[in-house]
């Protein structure tokens, strides 16, 4: 599934505003880079491409790879509150829960749904047991509908009762056939998650709890709470209370909740008194594949954060923590039963340990990537390129790999990575948003205008067209 959290954010930006543009909640610099496709060779990527007119919309020519009646879910559009009404009013007479999908043409982590997940006979199946409603971002009245439901990054996905009252948030991240057991637990629950929180928020209901009771907790989507649950400055203490309160007997519930209150805690370095116990729990997580699958979402787009979070900086429980986790995203990376997607994030998070203990306050040097790991990322890039005929895959898992290709100080490859795979992608704006970060980052500002430009001017729908054109505007005063 997606690159965590998921989430392609956005903002009713103003003008001048920062804007977040993409996955995971970065920044727009960050997350521009996540966007593109395709590695050409090694010689073409050498040298930045000369300045010239983008190309447009007619001339690149690509379009969506497939409409949601194709997908064999029953998707009902909604743009306005009279459409929503009406879906809610058939929920009740059929006495089916509501299954709200929220997300974008041009988002990666909508697009890997689509390719992963909404394509599968098992989810189709189980769509006939619930009224599908998609809502895309960019529709007339949508952000209307974004406060209604108080969603925000794209994707979310919400699943309510057939009275209307919500019961669970999805997390996009998790492996695609976790996904459908999920969404299964939560049409089956008893009563939300907001009231099984409270339940085990308190010692005399909290060991009323059952098995899934605890795993509604631990699978909910935080990222995309919203606040609805709890303030997002709680977060951190809340996870290590529920973390600590799980039974012992539910061992890889209590150990995603305990990952999940010290990822959470986002570049937070541990004392040199970091928790002993935690630290050993994850090493022995690590040494264990079948367990290090089941926590995959975490363990691949929280790598960093956890390592910080567990080791003092230059310490050899550092040494050795980063040693388990490369062995253990190594094989995930080399699972052929995980998205493609996820494989690359595994190598992501890779190259993200390999530099951890580089200082971060140089800013005329980057942290030297090994030679091995660049060849690593470019033979990965070079298979995903070549072999992904889904166009919802290759919006998805190829923008992350010329992010990738960027993270790896690769960045002449990233660039001619999006500029190869213009022609391919049903949204080209949003890999321009990516040539534009790139060029950036060389120093080129001819460029860099010029791409910004090019994707405000290609965009499509109001909220990206204000997303995108904040960007523009952006650059320009910079």
């Amino acid at each position: 599934m997606p690159l965590n959290p998921s989430t392609c954010v956005l903002l009713a930006a103003v003008m001048l505003a920062p804007v977040m543009l993409s996955a995971c909640g970065k920044t727009e610099q960050a997350a521009t880079s996540i966007s593109a496709a395709a590695t050409p060779t090694q010689a073409a990527a050498t040298q930045a491409a000369p300045t010239r007119a983008a190309p447009t919309r007619a001339a690149l020519g690509a379009s969506a790879p497939s409409t949601h009646a194709a997908d064999g879910i029953a998707w009902r559009k909604a743009s306005s509150d009279a459409d929503v009404d009406a879906s809610f009013a058939l929920a009740r007479s059929q006495n089916k829960p509501v299954f709200v999908y929220w997300g974008a043409a041009w988002c990666p982590p909508c697009n890997q749904l689509k390719a992963t997940l909404f394509n599968r006979q098992d989810f189709i199946a189980r769509s006939k047991a619930f009224v599908a409603v998609y809502i895309d971002g960019d529709s007339p009245g949508a952000q209307k509908l974004g406060a209604r439901f108080k969603v925000r990054g794209y994707p979310t996905t919400v699943l309510f009762n057939p009275a209307g009252t919500e019961l669970t948030r999805l997390p996009g991240e998790v492996d695609a056939a976790q996904y459908t057991q999920l969404l299964t637990l939560g049409m089956n629950a008893q009563r939300p998650v907001k009231a099984v929180l409270v339940a085990a928020q308190t010692a005399t209901t909290a060991a009323s709890l059952s098995a899934n009771d605890w795993k509604l907790l631990a699978f909910y989507s935080w990222e995309t709470d919203e606040q609805q649950l709890v303030d997002k400055a709680q977060l951190p203490a809340l996870l290590k209370q529920l973390a600590t309160a799980c039974p012992a007997d539910q061992p890889e519930t209590a150990m995603r909740l305990m990952l999940k209150s010290v990822a959470v805690v986002s570049n937070a370095e541990a004392s040199a008194s970091a928790p002993l116990q935690q630290r050993e729990r994850v090493l022995k997580l690590l040494a264990d594949p079948a367990a290090s699958r089941s926590q995959m979402d975490v363990l691949t787009n929280s790598a960093a954060d956890l390592v910080r979070g567990l080791s003092a900086s230059q310490s050899t429980e550092r040494t050795a923590l980063v040693s388990a986790f490369d062995a253990a995203l190594k094989t995930l990376e080399a699972d052929t039963t995980l998205s493609r997607a996820d494989r690359l994030t595994a190598l992501s998070a890779r190259v993200e340990l390999a530099t951890i203990e580089s200082p971060k306050d140089a800013k005329d040097a980057r942290p030297a990537i090994p030679e091995a790991m660049q060849a690593e990322v470019r033979a990965h890039v070079a298979s995903a390129d070549r072999d992904i005929t889904d166009g919802y895959e290759r919006q998805a898992v190829i923008t992350s790999a010329a992010a990738l290709l960027e993270q790896a100080d690769l960045l002449a490859e990233s660039t001619a990575l999006l500029e190869s795979n213009l022609s391919r992608s049903h949204a080209p704006y949003y890999l321009m948003s990516g040539l534009a970060s790139n060029a950036k980052k060389r120093g080129d500002t001819t460029e860099a205008l010029r791409w910004s430009e090019a994707a405000f001017t290609q965009s499509e729908g109001p909220a990206t067209r204000l997303q995108w054109g904040a960007s523009y505007i952006k650059t320009l005063v910079e």
